[in-house]
């Protein structure tokens, strides 16, 4: 049996239950009724349990039999199952120019491709320099539009291009699949 607290998660275990009257739950799940906590530890010892406080919200708080190790343990392998099953999605970033040779825009078109087949989210921007935002060469939208053109299969645009700064910028996010 534990007496330890497990002061990471804050479960309330035995003598760490501050409550005078619980509702006590027997390790079948019956309802026992409203007892003292000394009395109902005394009991969940009797039959080699933990008293574990499930509900400290609730008037009266909820405690349980149960084996509290085995219970931890259960809880940590959930966790883990459902670490394992997530997926973690990065944001990759391209940037593009407005004088980018063709090759280079096939060669950027590409990778890009290959972040959104992975699952990534994918910001593509368009950088300028500062002399070309003064010769009125300025912001156009047709590489970028030429970028969703040819990833439309893959992706759909999230963020609608935005200027930020000298930059122009919008975030593609892969179709979910079905």
């Amino acid at each position: 049996m534990s007496k330890n607290f497990n002061k990471k998660n804050e479960t309330l275990v035995n003598e760490t239950i501050p409550f005078d009257k619980v509702l006590v739950i027997d390790d079948k799940g019956e309802a026992l009724g409203v007892k003292d906590t000394f009395e109902a530890r005394k009991m969940a010892t009797a039959k080699g349990y933990d008293l574990v406080c499930v509900a400290p919200d609730a008037k009266p708080p909820v405690c349980r039999f149960m084996d509290y190790t085995k219970y931890r343990f259960e809880l940590k392998r959930k966790a883990r199952e459902s670490r394992k099953n997530q997926k973690v999605v990065s944001l990759k970033e391209i940037w593009l120019t407005p004088v980018i040779g063709s090759n280079d825009f096939e060669t950027k078109l590409r990778k890009g491709r290959s972040f959104l087949e992975n699952g990534d989210k994918l910001k593509v921007t368009l950088r300028y320099r500062s002399y070309r935002m003064l010769n009125n060469e300025g912001p156009n939208m047709e590489m970028l539009d030429k970028f969703v053109e040819k990833t439309k299969d893959l992706s759909t645009v999230e963020t609608q291009p935005k200027l930020e700064g000298r930059n122009i910028s919008m975030l593609l996010v892969p179709l979910k699949e079905k």
